[in-house]
């Protein structure tokens, strides 16, 4: 794998971790009792985005070491997925 299909697979793994841990730890602003005028009360009343974007970081470096590891260490292909899975063939 080069150092560009790592990065683009890393991206891909980034971006959809961002919006599956977007909304974990979030409270609205209807939780916190303090609507916004103007705003929705499922806004988020702090969004802490830095804080989203750390935890992202961290959850696609350990998803994309997994990966690395399976197929590049371990040498797990899509040609090995008929042999796990054999009605498949």
């Amino acid at each position: 794998m080069g150092i560009g299909s790592a990065l683009a697979i890393y991206f891909i793994i980034w971006w959809t971790m961002l919006f599956a841990l977007l909304p974990v730890g979030v409270r609205t602003q209807a939780e916190e009792g303090d609507i916004t005028l103007g705003t929705t009360a499922s806004a988020p009343a702090r969004p802490r985005i830095w804080l989203a974007f750390f935890r992202t970081t961290i959850v696609s470096a350990i998803i994309f070491a997994a990966f690395y590891y399976a197929t590049q260490v371990a040498g797990f292909g899509l040609d090995d997925i008929p042999r796990f899975f054999p009605e498949l063939k």
